[in-house]
């Protein structure tokens, strides 16, 4: 895109830039976007996965582009790719970087519902063996056997079903009923229930950095003590962690890069209903044309308002 596109693009900068890439086949789409006023600033196509070099060229240009404007960047939100950290540094030195606190909480919900899927296969191996057909009606130890069958799984029906208010940030008085039900008789698995809310409350916004850093502390530390856990929330001891709390320090910088999963989206819906067959060239010039109807959306909408009036006032 030429120096006017940039123009408008840029025009009321908000200084927070949300960077993110896109795999379309064997070609990988980089994208620079706005992350206040959703405007895509920058692109690149390539035909190869990316590389430090290529995040750095990329972001080489977005420098550039902002340095010929005296524009400043106050922050960027990437994903947790292990791609934009060292360029980052190269190119823009200390600037705030946040991780996408969507990718973050999406792993470690992800490890909850692990724990609670191996507590469902612990419950079915631990269903009594019984033989086949309806016990009779004199084998009162078969039938009770099968009543302690039916009633485990029946249990692991419930956690399949409602496995969802492990990890839903808020619930509701029925939704808490219903969660105590389920879980009566397995106190660990009311702890995980309690680690979530632990978790969904390091990113309130009410609270600096520094504090959710102290609140990751304990709530590690009380991980660790639950051995039964295993693997399944190691995410919580992941040093993205930290960096997904960078935006409690800057009420402006956005925690998630939503704004290039809005281009994305939009890019996605129309490769599969227009460009079926996808080429470099094709990407290219698909992404150019959105962004070109993009800068002539606000003409357009005047347009519009001054073709509705025109008919009104003649009506």
């Amino acid at each position: 895109m030429g120096g006017a596109f940039l123009d408008w693009a840029l025009e009321a900068f908000s200084g927070y830039v949300a960077a993110d890439e896109l795999y379309e086949g064997p070609y990988c789409v980089l994208s620079a976007v706005d992350n206040r006023h959703y405007k895509r600033i920058l692109y690149a196509v390539l035909d190869h996965d990316p590389t430090h070099d290529d995040i750095e060229a990329f972001l080489g240009r977005l420098k550039t582009a902002l340095d010929e404007r005296n524009l400043t960047l106050k922050g960027i939100t990437t994903d947790g790719s292990a791609l934009y950290p060292d360029p980052l540094r190269q190119v823009f030195g200390d600037v705030p970087h946040q991780l996408c606190t969507f990718h973050v909480i999406k792993e470690l919900t992800k490890g909850i519902l692990t724990a609670v899927a191996k507590e469902r296969e612990r419950l079915a191996k631990s269903k009594p063996k019984l033989g086949r057909g309806r016990p009779s009606t004199k084998d009162k130890e078969a039938r009770r056997l099968a009543r302690k069958s039916q009633s485990i799984q029946q249990k692991i029906s419930d956690l399949f079903q409602d496995r969802f208010l492990f990890v839903k940030r808020h619930l509701t008085r029925a939704e808490r009923k219903r969660f105590i039900h389920i879980t009566r008789g397995f106190p660990p698995l009311r702890k995980l229930r309690e680690i979530m809310d632990h978790i969904y409350a390091l990113f309130d916004r009410r609270c600096r950095t520094q504090t959710a850093l102290g609140k990751l502390k304990k709530l590690r530390q009380w991980v660790r003590r639950f051995t039964w856990i295993g693997e399944t929330l190691k995410k919580v001891f992941s040093p993205h962690l930290e960096k997904a709390l960078t935006f409690l320090d800057d009420k402006l910088l956005p925690a998630t890069s939503n704004a290039v999963e809005r281009g994305n989206r939009r890019h996605r819906k129309m490769q599969k209903s227009v460009y079926r067959v996808r080429s470099k060239v094709c990407l290219e010039g698909r992404i150019a044309l959105d962004m070109l109807r993009e800068s002539h959306a606000e003409s357009r909408d005047q347009t519009t308002q001054a073709l509705h009036q025109a008919r009104r006032g003649y009506t």
